[in-house]
């Protein structure tokens, strides 16, 4: 076995690498089939989810494959390798069982416990047997994968630990509220009809809204998932399918939307959201300006805005550009304001050109321009222009005893204004984010994205059966491993009872040629004589050597029985190749089914 693990996930990247990264479904087959294209790898998986990438191979050699398969995941998600490296972790063989295995059982998700990972897992196997990418080692290993965690959700409490992303969201969004008494009765908008989108549709029915709507591009998708949520005896709860152009008008209607689309761009903007809710209360909304980014440009020309005086940085040949710095009364932005954490470098450049200018043209520059004024501990002294190189002299011997120069002015308090509370809730579950970020700063509206997700989840307590979970993990890999060594030997084995019955065969001829009156009563007799002789003397050797191979470092034994035996090893590779034949379509469905 040589499994080997590629990926990247919320645990080892920001989420705005993981939104650039994400994969789509074209692309993640595409991905599935340049790996098996490539030399080092002869199985390929991917397990692609909201905060996840990962890349499953199985490889002939470790370096080339970790090399081939970062490549691989750089090129096809659009992010540069060198970017992308630093976020990558790498699992082989045992470890990278411990991992999936891990990932199933809830240990790894952003949500401790959430059980939705086990249908993602499920999804990356039909695919990649769809493709005809998942060989013996990948079916066993998912497919064992997926027992695993559905073993820890049945024999542990891990469920309490923690729960699916969804009802997670909903929770942050309630702000500590029970989901059912702050849901009941509100409307619903749901964006997209995928696996996570209906997950939070019937989340979102089980709270006791009064309505969902279903916006879907593939409107049958949506009217499909309607008719489920409206037939549903669990619930009682009015759904209707829309399509996407409607979601505009309906964000007007709901007081909550969740959004989870496969777009790699943003589905909702911050400006159709203000829109939506001043259409829902009539009022323009506040923040929805700053929720642009305005440009440097348009920064310096906002109304209202303390600009520096006129002249300050923009006098001809001045090596500093402070146009941007504000002033304060009584506080000149050419003091140490001004300089707060600039290089020495810079500074001395400034009290060069201060000590070599005119005097005369020193003399008629403003007061503010021309005075720099040194705080410390509280006392304000007001230098004159032909001081001024001496105390920016004083700064450069600060910084390059402290490294920088800090601002010791203790800043004055800001009071925020109280937000109100928010008319609209948005759920975005989508990697790359369909909500833009922006909306965060718009008043009247609570966003909660998978980056606010990820930091409410570190604070999230774990559980004490995360512990009898590690131990299954832990009794579940080593069990793996050990099925997965011995069936490593199996062709070696196989090629050896067979090579003993050619010889049983061969000499059962032989004795009919030496022996031709024997009836066929002795002729059996014989045949089977010979054929338990050869059963019993290759029994214990082949037992003894299956469980030895099981063991740790056991590999060599399959070696050892072929030079014991001198086997043929084309005959077992003929063996290896068919145990490792694609299964059948109707096989595949099995599998899926049981999984």
């Amino acid at each position: 076995m040589s499994l080997l693990v590629v990926g990247l996930s919320h645990r080892s990247a920001p989420v705005s690498v993981l939104e650039r990264a994400a994969l789509s479904a074209d692309a993640q087959v595409k991905l599935l089939q340049d790996t098996l294209a490539a030399e080092p790898a002869a199985e390929a998986a991917v397990l692609a989810t909201c905060n996840r990438i990962e890349l499953y191979a199985d490889v002939d050699k470790f370096h080339a494959g970790v090399a081939e398969l970062s490549l691989l995941l750089a090129q096809h998600s659009g992010v540069g390798l060198e970017e992308l490296t630093p976020y990558l972790y790498v699992h082989y063989e045992d470890r990278a069982v411990h991992h999936l295995f891990s990932v199933a059982c809830g240990l790894d998700s952003m949500v401790v416990g959430e059980g939705q990972i086990l249908g993602q897992i499920k999804d990356a196997l039909a695919t990649a047997q769809e493709l005809h990418t998942a060989g013996r080692l990948l079916n066993d290993l998912f497919q064992q994968a997926l027992r695993v965690g559905k073993r820890a959700h049945s024999e542990t409490g891990i469920d309490r630990a923690g729960q699916s992303l969804v009802t997670f969201g909903l929770e942050q969004l309630s702000a500590g509220a029970a989901v059912e008494a702050w849901a009941k009765g509100r409307k619903a908008l749901v964006i997209g009809a995928g696996s996570m989108s209906s997950l939070a549709a019937a989340t979102l029915a089980r709270a006791g809204v009064g309505e969902i709507v279903i916006a879907n591009r593939t409107f049958d998708r949506a009217e499909r998932l309607a008719r489920i949520l409206t037939d549903s005896e669990d619930t009682d709860v009015s759904a209707r399918a829309v399509p996407m152009e409607s979601v505009p008008v309906e964000l007007t209607r709901a007081d909550i939307a969740v959004s989870c689309t496969g777009a790699t761009g943003l589905v909702l903007t911050a400006e159709a959201v203000a829109a939506a809710v001043e259409g829902r209360t009539g009022l323009s909304v506040p923040g929805a300006e700053s929720a642009r980014t305005p440009s440097p440009a348009a920064r310096t020309a906002q109304p209202g805005t303390p600009l520096a005086p006129a002249g300050v940085g923009a006098e001809e040949g001045c090596p500093l550009d402070l146009p941007g710095v504000q002033s304060t009364a009584g506080f000149s932005v050419l003091g140490e304001a001004a300089v707060a954490g600039m290089a020495a470098a810079e500074l001395e450049q400034h009290a060069a050109w201060v000590d070599k200018g005119d005097a005369a043209g020193r003399a008629q520059r403003p007061a503010a321009a021309g005075t720099a004024t040194v705080h410390d501990a509280g006392v304000s002294t007001l230098l004159d222009p032909e001081s001024e190189a001496d105390a920016i002299a004083a700064l450069v011997s600060a910084v390059a005893t402290a490294g920088r120069i800090p601002e010791r002015r203790r800043p004055e308090p800001v009071a925020e204004a109280p937000r109100p509370a928010p008319v609209l809730a948005l759920l975005d579950l989508a990697m790359p984010r369909d909500i833009d970020a922006a909306v965060h700063r718009l008043l009247g509206v609570r966003l909660v994205d998978i980056e606010s997700l990820a930091e409410a989840s570190a604070d999230a307590p774990m559980a004490a059966d995360v512990d009898q979970v590690r131990r299954i993990v832990s009794d579940e890999v080593a069990a793996f491993g050990a099925a997965q060594r011995a069936a490593h030997i199996t062709p070696t084995v196989v090629a050896l009872r067979a090579m003993a019955a050619d010889v049983v065969a061969n000499e059962i001829a032989r004795l009919d040629g030496r022996l031709p009156g024997l009836d066929d009563k002795q002729r059996g007799e014989i045949t089977q004589a010979v054929r338990r002789v050869v059963d019993k003397l290759l029994h214990a050797p082949t037992v003894r050597v299956k469980q030895l191979a099981a063991e740790p470092g056991g590999a060599g034994y399959a070696d050892a029985l072929r030079t014991l035996f001198d086997l043929d090893p084309e005959t077992v590779a003929a063996v290896s190749r068919a145990d490792d034949e694609p299964k059948n379509e109707n096989e595949n469905a099995r599998n899926r089914g049981r999984a």
